[in-house]
């Protein structure tokens, strides 16, 4: 059986009824009804003071039916541009912390993302500190009531409800659970349905805000000088500040605002501010990454799956008015009988089998090639001669990169361009004396179409700042220029390229080297290694080595700088002083094999 919380513990018989009568009844407001008490709350969501005051009114014995609750105003929950999260004492919770120690300590709440006090966990929580009765004399705080563990996480989510009975129900939740034994078990009482109603409304509302939030672009927004992103969301009930933290670790290296009715959110890197309430054009209708989007989205819409009355339900009209992609809806549903019937009609297509075959390096190989495949196998890419087979003829000159560039960017070798929002191509100088080589793109580069811009980015740029090198003197690029992820809810989560898809765009990677023609190569991770040598290689053992390509040129191996990001945070800097030490034989030629 499981133990009762000690969060509100009954012990009102020890209290004096007397004094605590006299404590409640200081708090009844002038003209009030005789016989009742109002019960004052900071804000309308303030789930400690619910405790506080609920302690006292029960060691006093106050039934429900005689207090009136009395919230403050909005404002008073998140005046002013303080962090978030603020502790009770003053405390800035979050505050000078990165964002990879604010993922962290937020992950823990999972799925118990509350009230701004909801983070407190239940052997936390006890009587409040001794208190003046104005008479220079000190008295104790009433003691908690005992209560099921469950009864904090109803508290925790119905507390955000736009409800305006929501403090008399809990109230007497909680009063009838302390007179009332077997309340607990009675799964069908009126008041236990109605509470979990109403935290089921602010459960769903949580998960239309992570749904349902579209950011636009602000160019040089940011006091950094780089985009800020902002949004604008009408939320049922109070939940943004609840729901901050999600946020917060989702786009921890972005900039963003999230601009509602109540009050607004500012992410700026490190803290989560808040801010007062904001209006709907206060936020640009349109940005530069909207049409990406709406392409992405159009292309991505199946009409043999619509279901109307199942996109109604989980997607409600009333957040319509504020996404993109709900223009697209009415006209993709129109065409969606059509287009089906189409597909229908169509003819089967055969499966692709194998990737497009790079030129044989050799006559002997030429001769296998021109007799076919053996014993009905696709063949295979040769990795080994891929120098010799994609480098320009002799006495032709290697493409530029704009060129390179453009044809990549309708390169469909692959089944990786289909869910991809674009080719996301290397960038840098060229010439250049150093080429830095990963292995695909990531949700971040996926969108903005650059390499080398998400988290690991970051890592990267901070690593090459303190050895003193420029990145826009190298250049940086993927082994494979497709994102490769899988859906898990709304969240797009990599994952790691075949050797097949890896070979389908080693034509696009030995063109890049032909044309930048670098001194060095630095392989960033395992896939990349592959693709530069041609073969297998272990990071963990050769990492610091340098190697040769069949070209000539030598290969520095290492880490991905994704590879440290999922590293235990204890473990990190250690790792990261000797990623930065293999880096380091990058920028001293003499070390080179």
């Amino acid at each position: 059986m499981v133990d009762d919380t000690d969060l509100f513990s009954m012990a009102a018989a020890a209290a004096a009824p007397a004094a605590a009568a006299g404590s409640a009844g200081a708090r009844a407001s002038q003209g009030e009804t005789p016989g009742r008490v109002t019960a004052h709350l900071r804000h309308p969501t303030d789930l400690n003071g619910f405790r506080a005051e609920a302690r006292r009114l029960l060691a006093a014995g106050i039934g429900p039916h005689r207090v009136d609750w009395l919230a403050g105003a909005e404002d008073d929950a998140h005046g002013g541009e303080r962090p978030l999260w603020q502790g009770a004492a003053g405390e800035e919770r979050g505050s000078g912390k990165d964002a990879q120690e604010v993922a962290q300590e937020v992950a823990q709440e999972g799925a118990q993302e509350g009230a701004q006090e909801a983070r407190q966990s239940p052997q936390d929580i006890g009587p409040e500190p001794e208190r003046s009765n104005g008479a220079g004399e000190h008295r104790e705080a009433p003691p908690a009531p005992r209560v099921p563990p469950a009864f904090l996480a109803l508290c925790q989510r119905v507390v955000l409800h736009r409800d305006p009975a929501r403090w008399e129900l809990l109230y007497r939740l909680l009063w009838r659970l302390q007179h009332e034994p077997g309340l607990r078990h009675d799964l069908t009482d009126p008041d236990w349905l109605h509470a979990r109603q109403l935290a089921r409304d602010v459960q769903r509302d949580l998960h239309k805000m992570k749904a349902f939030v579209r950011f636009r672009e602000l160019p040089g927004a940011a006091e950094d000088g780089g985009p800020l992103f902002i949004a604008w969301f009408e939320p049922a009930h109070r939940i943004v500040q609840a729901v901050g933290p999600f946020f917060a670790r989702r786009f921890a290296n972005m900039r963003w605002a999230i601009l509602t009715p109540d009050i607004s959110l500012h992410w700026d890197g490190r803290t989560l501010h808040t801010g007062p309430a904001a209006r709907k054009d206060d936020v640009p209708a349109d940005d530069a990454v909207q049409g990406l989007w709406l392409t992405y989205y159009e292309h991505i819409f199946n009409p043999a799956r619509l279901n109307l009355r199942a996109l109604a339900r989980e997607m409600p009209r009333r957040y319509w008015a504020d996404l993109p992609e709900a223009r697209l809806i009415g006209p993709l549903a129109a065409q969606a009988a059509r287009r089906s019937d189409i597909m229908v009609r169509q003819a089967p297509t055969e499966p692709r089998r194998g990737m497009r075959r790079m030129v044989p390096a050799s006559a002997a190989e030429a001769d296998d090639a021109a007799a076919g495949p053996r014993a009905g196998m696709p063949a295979e890419p040769s990795p080994a001669h891929a120098t010799a087979a994609h480098a320009p003829p002799a006495g032709r000159p290697a493409p530029s990169l704009d060129t390179l560039r453009q044809q990549a960017a309708r390169c469909r070798d692959c089944p990786l361009w289909e869910p991809a929002t674009q080719t996301v191509f290397g960038e840098g100088a060229a010439p250049a004396r150093l080429m830095l080589v990963g292995e695909q793109p990531g949700d971040q580069e996926d969108v903005r179409g650059r390499p080398f811009v998400g988290p690991a980015g970051k890592l990267l740029d901070r690593a090459l700042d303190e050895l003193g090198l420029d990145r826009d003197a190298l250049y940086v690029t993927n082994a494979v220029k497709h994102f490769k992820y899988e859906l898990r809810g709304t969240r797009r989560i990599h994952k790691t390229p075949t050797q097949r898809e890896a070979a389908a765009c080693l034509h696009w990677l030995e063109s890049e080297i032909a044309t930048v023609a670098p001194q060095a190569i630095v392989a960033l991770g395992a896939t990349a290694a592959r693709s530069l040598l041609g073969r297998a290689v272990s990071v963990t053992a050769e990492r610091g080595q340098w190697l040769t390509r069949p070209d000539g040129r030598p290969v520095l191996i290492t880490l991905h700088p994704s590879a440290l990001l999922r590293l235990p945070h204890e473990e990190r800097d250690a790792a990261y002083a000797r990623w930065l030490e293999d880096l380091q034989r990058a920028v001293q030629p003499t070390t080179r094999a």
